[in-house]
């Protein structure tokens, strides 16, 4: 995302593992986080993600219902998933997501339209993947205004400690994203 700021924005993706140590991190170092969130990863222990938005800097956003390449459906699906998610996320959250992760980072022109449709102010990919799927990727060099992407896995701690040290590194600081899309007038 375009900024003169030094600065990264951390994203996290799903919710289907919800490790204590991944938690702790964000917490004790006060991480501004953007959570897009499956509401069916989340429902079994909403607590874990309320805290992260209570006591953490941690803002809950929509990712769909059940992950699909929205790209794919027709619009009556494409509702479904994004105001879904969204209204489910509400129901949990007290508070309707403003940002879409679209699943896979698909995108076309009906996609925002049926986002806006739902209330999304913005549709966010990614810059760079941390996760960890079986084997741990090169960690990339990140510029200001990277978005990182990571996902609620077993290694999810062991991700975002090297998220955060390739922000250190290129001397970044994690930012919450939403006010950067504000200001950039993109949300």
């Amino acid at each position: 995302m375009p900024t003169s700021e030094k600065v990264v924005f951390i994203t996290i993706d799903d919710g289907w593992d919800h490790d204590p140590e991944a938690a702790r991190i964000l917490l004790e170092k006060r991480v501004p986080v953007t959570l897009f969130l499956l509401p069916g990863a989340t429902s079994y222990d909403t607590g874990y993600f309320t805290r992260l938005a209570d006591e953490g800097r941690a803002s809950v956003e929509n990712h769909t219902v059940s992950h699909p390449d929205l790209t794919t459906l027709d619009a009556v699906g494409k509702d479904a998933e994004v105001c879904g998610a969204g209204e489910r996320i509400e129901a949990a959250f007290g508070r309707a997501p403003k940002l879409l992760r679209p699943p896979y980072g698909a995108v076309n022109d009906e996609v925002r339209l049926a986002a806006k449709a739902c209330g999304v102010k913005a549709l966010v990919t990614w810059t760079h993947d941390f996760t960890t799927w079986g084997e741990t990727p090169p960690t990339p060099r990140l510029k200001a205004g990277d978005i990182v992407l990571l996902h609620f896995t077993p290694t999810l701690a062991a991700d975002l400690e090297r998220a955060l040290g390739a922000a250190r590194a290129a001397g970044l600081k994690p930012a919450a994203l939403m006010p950067h899309l504000k200001a950039a007038g993109l949300a």
